[in-house]
């Protein structure tokens, strides 16, 4: 599960300072001149839009938009189809009052974190200096699955602030001060680590570094500096193991459940960071199915029959000296709505379409869905997969 954002947390205090942000210009009448370009940090700093890649007839989203200049003008001379957001409703209402009638541009008032754990994946995501403002563990998840495969994530985080203060090593927010134009200032909290640590942050969300671009001040006086990101998503799905530890040898046999329907295919977030199919460890005594059956109301609260489970087969690796097994199996009905159990470690149960599953699923899962569908763009490590015959001598259908 995402993290809760706390009533007094810095996510909180952050909400209220661009809230007062926004209102000190709404009552000073101020009108930015149209943007020539994304400025990363400094008026004619840093890459220009060729940095978002192909823009022409892409679905983009501006995460953290304010007065939303730069998403206007990607729609104007690209011809992109831009969802602005903003959590400060004050810039949501200066961005409406300028180009709520622009076509290809909408504007929303909303959480960056619950607008992309609930949008169709974006090809490119993009966000000037907003970033800090969020908590990074809460983030990262929804922006790595809200982002289509072979899509392009672009993010400035400060490094350096205008006092000289450079990264902080510990993930924790500190507090900035936020000037106004004419006068007055308020605090904010930043999440400001170092480069290697936001690099760390994209890899574990199975994104990859294309581009660092440091962005610096034209005032040799000022020492504020920025970085700019550019990352992408794989156009196949990847896979990584949860932890770098070998199963416990009473472990090693566990199953794995598939749900898809109309909806998409059932996965939950594991408190590692991995996604995956409601499944685990057979018990003793137990059969598969009622493993199956078992691990799904355990997890997600969904409850099945253990004969509508169809088995697929057996899947074998080696993991650390250890053999392990999978069997994948399909669940053909089931009855009630997926959601986070107490004292589970699989959570944030979500329907996915095929073709836009999340990265960093779990190895197993990854392997029991190429069990069921061999076609799906999935790269995991190698398995043997022996296949079950079907109970009435049927060939299984593919959507089964």
């Amino acid at each position: 599960m995402p993290r809760p954002v706390a009533p007094d947390g810095p996510e909180s205090v952050n909400a209220a300072a661009w809230q007062a942000y926004a209102a000190h210009h709404l009552r000073r009448g101020t009108v930015l001149a149209e943007a020539e370009r994304i400025d990363w940090g400094f008026p004619g700093a840093g890459p220009d839009e060729a940095f978002l890649g192909e823009l022409r007839g892409r679905r983009v989203l501006d995460l953290g938009c304010g007065p939303a200049r730069h998403a206007a003008r990607l729609v104007r001379a690209h011809g992109a189809t831009v969802d602005a957001v903003d959590l400060a409703p004050g810039q949501i209402e200066r961005a409406r009052a300028r180009y709520g009638s622009l076509p290809g541009l909408r504007l929303l008032h909303a959480d960056a974190v619950e607008h992309l754990r609930t949008a169709r994946p974006y090809d490119v995501i993009y966000s000037v200096n907003a970033v800090p403002y969020i908590d990074p563990q809460r983030l990262f998840p929804a922006l790595a699955t809200a982002l289509a495969p072979g899509g392009t994530l672009c993010f400035s985080v400060l490094h350096t602030n205008s006092s000289g203060e450079g990264p902080t090593s510990a993930w924790v927010a500190r507090p900035e001060t936020l000037r106004f134009a004419g006068g007055g200032e308020t605090t904010v909290r930043m999440w400001v680590p170092p480069a290697e640590t936001w690099e760390e942050l994209i890899a574990a969300h199975g994104l990859y570094v294309a581009d660092v671009v440091p962005v610096t001040s034209p005032d040799p006086a000022n020492p504020a500096a920025y970085r700019v990101y550019r990352a992408r998503r794989p156009s196949r799905v990847s896979a990584r193991p949860r932890t770098g530890l070998p199963p416990v040898a009473h472990a090693a046999l566990g199953v794995g459940a598939i749900l898809h329907g109309p909806r998409g295919l059932l996965l939950g977030r594991h408190r590692r960071g991995t996604w995956e199919l409601p499944g685990g460890t057979v018990e003793p005594g137990e059969s598969l199915r009622e493993t199956v059956v078992r691990e799904l109301r355990e997890e997600t609260g969904l409850r099945a029959d253990p004969s509508k489970v169809r088995l697929l087969g057996t899947l074998l690796d080696r993991v650390g000296g250890v053999v392990r097994m999978t069997v994948g199996a399909v669940v053909t009905d089931w009855e009630g709505e997926p959601a986070d159990q107490p004292g589970e470690s699989v959570g944030d149960w979500r329907w996915y379409a095929l073709d836009h599953l999340p990265p960093s699923l779990f190895v197993c899962s990854a392997q029991s869905l190429t069990a069921w569908r061999p076609d799906l763009p999935i790269d995991h490590a190698p398995a043997h997969f022996t296949p079950f015959a079907p109970h009435d001598g049927r060939r299984p259908r593919d959507g089964d």
